[in-house]
């Protein structure tokens, strides 16, 4: 199999994996907390071994190079999981997961201020589309203001969006670090805070040790992030960027898809149509962006 072909292979299968996280979360009876220290433990210890086994050695001088940005983006990455683990509880997973992909909006957003980056008017289309689909996304043209979970769960997601955003532009800040390098500081640094938050708020008392439980706990470190984080870093240095925007978007159809046919959870007829809007427009406007 040529290596590209392999490395879209492999890429596919990472957006395959994050696209079903939220049906697992869903069913992980341990506060989001819980569940984002353990992810980043074992996410760790995984990517730890994984480049032990491809002999990839850690470059200490980039990692101190970069240190501050690396603690500080892994604090915003370990709070922007729990607010997306928080939207799962409060909202359907595929509202969740579009809610979350309003990340590129506030990246486009912040980029002229934070990156010195001029907004085109085809990106600034992109985001009022992506907006007006977020007013569908609601349900709102169609049924009127959401009931108090929903407004919560969308509240969750979005904010965990606009963390996610601050995550990527922190990232573009760092200088000469490889990704292996930076993800697994960020994934150990997060663990380490998710910690401290843990202990700090007693979300570690009480936890209903099931085998069922901690099983499905432990694929989420695993396969959610170890793996899925191996195969997605590995690809990425590969493949073409108009490729990677493409692939990118097989995570949030595949969430929608599980959410309406596994989950069984309601959908509306606004919600679809606002999904076409805010993937479509930030698809259009990530492919525009790299022509």
């Amino acid at each position: 199999m040529p290596d590209t072909v392999r490395q879209k292979l492999l890429f596919s299968v990472s957006m395959f994996i994050y696209g079903t996280i939220g049906v697992f979360v869903r069913h992980i009876p341990f506060p989001s907390g819980v569940i984002a220290l353990a992810r980043g433990v074992i996410g760790t210890l995984f990517l730890l071994v994984w480049m032990r086994l491809r002999r990839l050695s850690p470059d200490a001088a980039a990692i101190r190079r970069n240190l501050l940005l690396l603690v500080v983006s892994a604090a915003v990455m370990a709070f922007n999981w729990i607010l997306l683990f928080e939207a799962y509880r409060y909202t359907t997973v595929a509202i969740a997961t579009l809610c979350y992909y309003f990340a590129p909006v506030f990246l486009l957003a912040a980029s002229p201020a934070v990156l010195g980056e001029r907004l085109r008017g085809r990106q600034a289309a992109c985001m009022l589309a992506a907006l007006v689909g977020m007013v569908f996304v609601s349900g709102v043209p169609q049924s009127g203001l959401p009931d108090i979970a929903q407004v919560r769960g969308i509240a969750y997601g979005v904010g965990a969006a606009a963390l996610y955003a601050a995550v990527m532009l922190l990232n573009k800040r760092m200088r000469a670090i490889g990704a292996y390098d930076r993800t697994v500081v960020q994934l150990g640094v997060s663990a380490a805070v998710m910690l401290a938050y843990v202990l700090a708020t007693g979300q570690a008392e009480g936890l209903p040790l099931t085998p069922a439980a901690v099983g499905m706990t432990v694929i989420v470190g695993i396969v959610h992030t170890g793996i899925a984080y191996a195969f997605y870093f590995g690809s990425l240095g590969v493949l073409r960027a108009q490729t990677v925007a493409i692939l990118s978007y097989i995570d949030p159809v595949v969430a929608i898809l599980l959410s309406v046919l596994l989950l069984r959870e309601p959908t509306t007829a606004s919600a679809m149509f606002g999904a076409v809007l805010v993937l479509g427009s930030t698809l259009v406007s990530e492919l525009g962006d790299r022509t």
